[in-house]
């Protein structure tokens, strides 16, 4: 048995839940469906939601299914954050809107559009706090900011996610070795 798929999901006040041929998770922060594969079940009692399998054939969906429906109810109720550092001399990020302006050492500032039910903060110019409901959107979103300068292994310049640890790597020296 899957030890994903056998914990039950908490479902807090002010999130309602519709099962269907998909399952519907609305609740103060927004409104997100779960698919439900042929062979998985949902059953809802007193608060909890169950994710049941019909039989040992879909034991691999069972809890990739459970994942992501407890995804969608913590999403909708508290939400997630992802948060991003930018290093480096005159690397910096501006938010006008919907719209962020990374300056990252390129001949041009970089235009990004942030898609909707993701919301940014910046602290100093180069702490990034995205926030938003979709787990997956949201990592999604913290990826692409990443790929735009990811951090280099010489000078560790870039923009990486907070916390995340790098190897620094050794250059070249000055002498070649020959005489």
């Amino acid at each position: 048995m899957s030890r994903v798929g056998k914990k039950p999901i908490p479902v807090p006040s002010g999130v309602k839940i519709q099962i269907g041929d998909q399952l519907n998770v609305q609740g103060p922060k927004g409104k997100l469906t779960v698919p439900i594969p042929q062979g998985i079940r949902f059953e809802q009692n007193n608060g909890t939601l169950n994710v049941v399998r019909d039989s040992d054939e879909h034991a691999a969906l069972h809890g990739l299914t459970r994942a992501l429906a407890s995804n969608a109810v913590v999403g909708v109720s508290t939400g997630f954050t992802r948060e991003l550092d930018i290093v480096g001399i005159g690397f910096r990020v501006d938010i006008k809107g919907k719209v962020a302006l990374f300056t990252l050492g390129y001949s041009h500032p970089i235009e990004f559009l942030l898609p909707e039910g993701v919301d940014m903060k910046v602290d100093k110019q180069t702490h990034i706090i995205l926030t938003g409901y979709d787990k997956q959107v949201l990592g999604q979103v913290a990826a692409n900011m990443r790929a735009l300068r990811k951090p280099d292994p010489y000078k560790n310049k870039g923009v990486r996610y907070t916390g995340e640890v790098l190897r620094k790597k050794v250059g070249k020296t000055g002498a070649s070795g020959k005489k």
